[in-house]
């Protein structure tokens, strides 16, 4: 079925669930992010412009109303021609408040980004200024926001960081999370131990209390999990048996207790393709080392391993966990491809890749997923988690 890029969401007889391709006037999106709404609208933002890295990248948002069968046009939330704005993740605390966190970075040079904010209090149709959030340089987010039985807020981020005259390629990135006791106002960290090459964060909590996290693999070998029992003191995060092609992953905890998660079912032992590194593209930025996260003793993997860019990214994959994410024994392709990501260039439209996917269930039981489309929009899909199990 060839792909109309309306926001319509439309039966896809062939694979049995409902689809739409959210609309777009940029040649490249990416990195989608969802949220149910408390009034039951589902939003979605991501960033959007002519190619990840560069200055013209911002942060959209498009809208589900809920009762509605077509996702609106997006709008435009982020405005720095000078940085490129990546990563939105959105959460609304319980006062309503609805909250957009995204990276801002110089060209080409992720160790340099920190993160900003904004915020509604009409359903995200208004919003107030931009402000910073985390300012030291290499932070980057990726999933959303825990509220702790406290009220305390606990956001995942990763360290992006560099040795004195490198460039970075994530060989030293490791993971963290910011604690906040004041709703936002200041924040704590705690590094997630032994945590090099792991990354994007995905916290869930299960049903006996248990925090669940799940990581993305710079070394392009499998996924990660790690536990908690107050999300904030997390185990050494150990590799499970599905694969990751260092290309990221969300899970969410549906309303019976079990874990779903998205993600491309594919590792570098699967291909050959690679290349030397995610912005090998587009010229850097010239930036001084106090822009930028420099550290003379940088995060080392302590089997000497380095990241791995270029393994396809596809098939899109869904799968199901009954016991907190230790094993998967349902997996369901949504989409296959041949996932090519050698290039990011979306202007030629040279970009084949099935990615970065977000999952959410809402309150009626339906589960909803978005992703990259080849980088030229962001597909939407709708199904239940009987598709998922084949039944």
């Amino acid at each position: 079925m060839e792909a109309t890029f309306d926001g319509i969401i439309r039966e896809n007889k062939q694979a049995d669930y409902q689809e739409a391709f959210i609309p777009s006037e940029n040649p490249q999106n990416h990195a989608s992010n969802l949220l149910e709404l408390s009034n039951g609208d589902i939003l979605c933002v991501w960033f959007s412009g002519t190619q990840e890295g560069v200055s013209d990248i911002s942060v959209f948002m498009s809208r589900l109303n809920k009762g509605e069968s077509a996702w609106s046009r997006p709008v435009q939330l982020s405005f720095d021609t000078t940085r490129s704005e990546q990563n939105p993740v959105l959460f609304e605390d319980p006062d309503g408040t609805l909250w957009l966190m995204y990276t801002a970075q110089k060209a080409g040079n992720q160790d340099t980004a920190f993160v900003r904010y904004r915020k509604s209090t009409d359903k995200g149709y208004t919003w107030s200024d931009i402000q910073p959030l985390i300012e030291e340089p290499g932070t980057f987010i990726r999933q959303p926001i825990t509220i702790l039985p406290n009220g305390d807020w606990v956001l995942p981020i990763f360290r992006c960081a560099v040795q004195p005259g490198e460039k970075w390629v994530g060989d030293h990135d490791t993971s963290a999370i910011k604690v906040s006791h004041d709703k936002g106002k200041t924040w704590d960290e705690v590094t997630v131990p032994r945590s090099v090459g792991c990354v994007h964060m995905c916290i869930n909590v299960l049903n006996d209390g248990t925090y669940v996290a799940l990581y993305r693999s710079r070394w392009a070998d499998h996924i990660y999990r790690s536990e908690s029992k107050d999300c904030i003191h997390w185990t050494d995060p150990v590799t499970l048996s599905l694969p990751n092609n260092n290309s990221s992953i969300q899970a969410t905890r549906l309303h019976n207790g079990n874990l779903a998660m998205v993600f491309n079912n594919i590792n570098a032992d699967d291909s050959e393709e690679r290349r030397a590194s995610l912005y090998d593209e587009i010229e850097d930025d010239v930036v001084r080392d106090d822009e930028r996260r420099v550290l003379s003793n940088v995060p080392q993997d302590p089997k000497g391993r380095k990241a791995v860019w270029g393994i396809p990214r596809a098939p899109m994959t869904i799968a199901v966990s009954e016991d907190g994410g230790k094993t998967w024994p349902y997996i369901r392709n949504l989409q296959e491809g041949d996932g090519s990501c050698l290039s990011n260039n979306s202007v030629e439209k040279k970009n084949r890749e099935l990615s970065y996917p977000s999952i959410k269930q809402s309150k009626d039981g339906k589960i909803h997923v978005t992703y990259t489309y080849y980088r030229q929009t962001i597909k939407y899909i709708c199904l239940t988690e009987d598709w998922i199990k084949g039944k």
